[in-house]
């Protein structure tokens, strides 16, 4: 018995001497990581405030390239003067200047900001004092240290309570700034739909139609569909997608050729002095064995030759008949394309998906052109690659989880325990800042891994790319960094506390007791991870203030400059502002903001961390987007809606781990654990009847009766005049102009040794610079090399708005006295009829103001339309049954002015007869509405064509009735 006692003291022993160091170490490891990475954060904003002034190309490049109007305001010389900008512009100036993808951002961290700090004062305020006072009066001092001792991991009784009740002001503190944040966010998007800007872009009244089946692959099949479902307002130009084959690959490899073989020159010609040795590539080979080499200079000039070749002979034997399954139609005004795409949101149209379409610059036009039979294999490809990534993942994920247990480790591993005891110091300034740093490290990684693998499994659009990169890696973020590193903490504990078992020779009872006590080696693991957490976020806060400083875009710059040398066209690429990677900042804001959340109720000290960071990166980042960032291309905040959805998520993240840890307490036979669900429930119920709502509201534009009389109306000569359409919608790979080789100009002098012989000068058209002619010199082969100016080298402010499609804006517009011509008309009378029309409407239901034909192809050309019959026509009286699709608008919201049918219209989707609702006194007038005719008369050339008809025909037959029109 004797023997059993002393080996149980041995271990209570050993168990003490471990609860020790941890009291040691971790305090001071936050402390020094807390102390460390401030004083760097503070040194780097004095070395930004010194580079600032004299860098203002890398600083402030918003302050020379901006689009129209939109240049920032003016900062002073001073020291800390870029701040007073930042505090005086507010959200309606930033909106006009830096677009609503910034402003949503920017808002997003508003609502951080405010709700960790009042989740932050809220929860130290009352668990601290509460905790603070159970740990002095009833654990010993050798048992807790300053950091658990305000945490809940001792708590027992009565106590724990008081943390449930803090998660339900917590929960409802959430729900509370994510409901006024929306409701703000919902009145910039519409001030944003609203905007001259949005309303002048040309996508902004264009529809999108994918899956277009092969038989009506063509304008007019696209035109004869459009048609068939009996559209309110009349297309003013379509376009069928053509097919561009291998085209779009040859110009991206003749593009990447010419890259290359600048650099070539560039490094060969540096200091404007030919090298003592030309430059060589190994072709073929493998880890640099073996291969041919070849001299790199003739060889891309060879190569260039054979890819402009290739492209000149695509182009002229590209078959512009042959379609492709997706097409575009433009319609004459933007409130007109909204009421059209929300209507037939979530339907299908004879197979085909129709929606608003992005604008073109956002087209990921690789994936638009795939079938789906490619597009569901490489979906199923890239599931398979995320599993790989999220179980290699494991690999760091157990590196950062060694080196956050640094003193669980040195329970068997003698040089650790060594470290430890000779300086404690050290090791808790490892343990503090080696996790956080390894975790950050891997995390610039794992974005772009997702990008391309969300690129791979076919993202059409650039924003949606964003929504599927913040889905799935912040998702991988929770997963890894949450869950899966607190189990292998949990292993790597339990597996510490085994050791010392062995290492005293313990019974076999002893480790089963041991192991018994895994479920509370889970609730202490966690908890005593909340110490890990709060060494992450000053690191978070120092990577913010690192982006403010860009010390490693200076530091590269310059290496690149000095060792290697910079292309013009390096040069012209990098004074343009760079783009934001907004699903990056957040997805890694909305992964720290999920912890705090976790943690809020357990350890208030977190909350409190990430209060600090949000308020640090709210001031960063808006100098960041104001004069450094721009959006590569304006969604009008899509991704407000993903964030907030995952914010919430969080709040059930954190009651979840709340219920867990009541039930490892206090027993999950006692049914305490219960008392932690309802705010569940109340969250779920929060999101389908508060946030719901706004979605749709959010997602379209649904105008009032003033913006439908004063809506800007192009015509449809204007629209087809010059392919306007086909050109803004066309694959870019029909019109894009090859690059051409660009070189300094100091250098080209020296071209002709490079070449051994004499070279042809002539002035070369650059696409690179608009048109602009310059001094080029004809290589063999052809190929051109232009000589680029030092004065030449920055990029040119007008062909910078000329790329970011300012220039695309529909600049015309006529008064509505007018006949409508090339132009738009912004309607400032209102039209015969139209008093009356606003007034009472043509319908007098909460139904749906205007109706289409079932689409399915199944059914008869008049049964169950696709939309309800406006039962408020005059006469018309239709009955309908089975419909599955309930009505988007309301007679409230939907008053816009609809196209009267008439015989000679190829939109009547009826012809021969009188329309049934000739004299209804609701319709009259309408001949003059806005967008009626689009100013041209009927015409024998505006019949559909024999294709177009036969189409219609077969799917709408002629009936004593029409089948759901006007």
């Amino acid at each position: 018995m004797a023997d059993v006692g002393d080996a149980s003291d041995a271990l209570n022993t050993l168990f003490e001497q471990y609860n020790q160091k941890l009291s040691n170490v971790m305090p001071q490891a936050v402390i020094s990581n807390v102390v460390l990475f401030s004083g760097i954060s503070f040194l780097t904003v004095i070395t930004f405030n010194i580079l600032r002034p004299r860098n203002k190309i890398i600083y402030e490049p918003k302050a020379k390239y901006y689009e129209g109007e939109k240049r920032p305001p003016r900062i002073r010389e001073g020291f800390f003067s870029w701040v007073s900008p930042l505090l005086h512009t507010k959200e309606p100036e930033l909106l006009d200047k830096v677009g609503l993808d910034a402003v949503a951002f920017l808002r997003f961290l508003r609502l951080l900001r405010w709700l960790f700090a009042a989740v932050a004062g809220v929860s130290c305020i009352v668990l601290i004092p509460l905790d603070l006072s159970y740990n002095n009066a009833n654990i010993q001092k050798d048992n807790r240290n300053y950091l658990s001792a305000l945490t809940i991991q001792n708590i027992s009784g009565w106590r724990l309570f008081v943390h449930v009740a803090m998660s339900y002001i917590i929960a409802f503190l959430v729900m509370g700034f994510s409901w006024w944040h929306w409701k703000h966010m919902l009145r910039l998007r519409h001030a944003w739909f609203r905007s001259e800007e949005y309303n002048k872009s040309f996508h902004a009244r264009t529809l999108m139609i994918l899956h277009v089946p092969k038989k009506i692959q063509s304008d007019d099949g696209l035109r004869a569909l459009l048609q068939s479902i009996q559209m309110p307002y009349p297309t003013t130009a379509v376009h069928i997608g053509r097919r561009v084959g291998q085209l779009p690959d040859l110009i991206e490899f003749h593009n990447q050729t010419v890259r290359e073989l600048e650099s070539v020159l560039v490094r060969y010609l540096k200091g404007g002095k030919i090298g003592k040795k030309r430059p060589t590539i190994t072709i073929g080979g493998f880890l640099g064995f073996g291969g041919e080499t070849k001299d790199a200079i003739d060889y891309y000039t060879a190569k260039l030759q054979k890819t402009e070749a290739a492209v000149e002979e695509w182009r002229t034997k590209i078959d512009l008949g042959k379609a492709e399954n997706y097409g575009f139609a433009s319609l004459a005004a933007v409130p007109y394309a909204h009421v059209v795409a929300k209507t037939l949101a979530n339907k299908t149209a004879k197979g085909t998906i129709i929606t608003l379409a992005p604008n073109p610059r956002d087209i990921i036009w690789s994936n638009l052109t795939k079938g789906e039979v490619v597009l569901a294999k490489n979906r199923l490809v890239g599931w398979f690659w995320l599993a790989a990534i999220c179980f290699f993942n494991t690999i760091p994920l157990l590196v950062i989880s060694l080196l956050a247990n640094l003193t669980a480790l040195t329970q068997f591993v003698p040089f650790l325990e060594n470290w430890l005891t000779n300086s404690r110091f050290t090791f808790s300034l490892a343990s503090g800042i080696l996790p956080p740093a390894v975790s950050s490290i891997f995390g610039y990684v794992l974005p772009v891994l997702m990008r391309k693998l969300s690129k791979y499994q076919g993202a059409l659009t650039r924003t949606r790319l964003d929504r599927a990169v913040v889905a799935r890696y912040f998702a991988f973020l929770i997963i890894s960094q949450l869950f899966i590193f607190s189990m292998i903490g949990v292993a790597l504990h339990t597996s510490a506390r085994l050791a010392g078992l062995i290492k005293n020779h313990a019974s076999s009872d002893k480790f089963l007791k041991e192991l018994s006590k895994l479920p509370g080696s889970i609730q202490s693991t966690y908890l005593e991870q909340s110490s890990y957490w709060l060494t992450y976020f000053p690191l978070r806060g120092f990577i913010a203030v690192f982006d403010l400083a860009q010390l490693v875009n200076v530091v590269w710059i310059g290496i690149k400059t000095r060792l290697f040398g910079r292309t013009p066209r390096d040069i012209r690429e990098w004074t343009q502002p760079p783009a934001f990677q907004f699903a990056v900042y957040y997805s890694n804001m909305l992964f720290m903001a999920s912890v705090a959340l976790v943690y809020a109720p357990l350890a208030p000290l977190v909350p409190l961390a990430a209060a600090v960071v949000f308020w640090l990166s709210s001031f960063v980042y808006k100098y960041q987007l104001m004069f450094v960032f721009i959006s590569k291309v304006e969604s009008g905040g899509r991704l407000w809606n993903p964030v907030i959805n995952r914010l919430l998520f969080s709040l059930v993240l954190m009651q979840a781990l709340m219920t867990l840890t009541i039930g490892l307490e206090m027993g999950w036979r006692s049914w305490y654990w219960v008392s932690t669900l309802p705010p569940v429930l109340i969250v779920i119920l929060f999101k389908l009847i508060f946030i719901r709502p706004y979605v749709q509201r959010f997602r379209f534009w649904v105008p009032d009766q003033n913006e439908i009389a004063t809506s800007r109306i192009y015509s449809e000569r204007a629209d087809n005049k010059g392919g306007r359409l086909e050109k803004r919608f066309g694959h870019p790979a029909l019109h894009s102009e090859l690059f051409t080789p660009l070189l300094h100009a100091k250098m080209m002098p020296l071209l002709p040794q490079v070449y051994h012989g004499r070279l042809g000068v002539e002035s070369k058209a650059l696409a690179e610079y608009a048109g602009q002619k310059m001094e080029a010199q004809v290589a063999p082969g052809g190929i051109r090399i232009a000589g680029i100016a030092e004065a030449d080298l920055a990029y040119d402010l007008a062909q910078y708005q000329r790329d970011r499609g300012q220039q695309d804006w529909d600049n015309k517009s006529m008064s509505s006295s007018t006949v409508l011509g090339d132009g738009a008309s912004s309607v400032g009378t209102k039209p015969p009829g139209y008093q009356e029309y606003m007034a009472r409407g043509p319908s007098r239901a909460n139904v749906e103001e205007f109706e289409l034909a079932a689409m399915d192809g199944q059914q008869a050309a008049d049964a169950t339309p696709l939309l309800p019959p406006a039962h408020g026509f005059a006469g018309q009286q239709y009955q309908y049954q089975n419909r599955s699709i309930d009505p988007a608008y309301s007679e409230e919201t939907l008053a816009v002015p609809l196209r009267q049918a008439d015989s000679s219209s190829t939109y009547s989707g009826h012809s021969g007869q009188q329309p049934i609702y000739a004299n209804d006194p609701y319709r009259q007038g309408y001949t003059d509405a806005p967008g009626y005719g689009y100013g041209r008369p009927h015409t024998p050339s505006r019949e559909p064509s024999h294709a177009a008809g036969q189409y219609g025909a077969q799917q709408y037959p002629s009936s004593g009735r029409r089948s759901g029109g006007w």
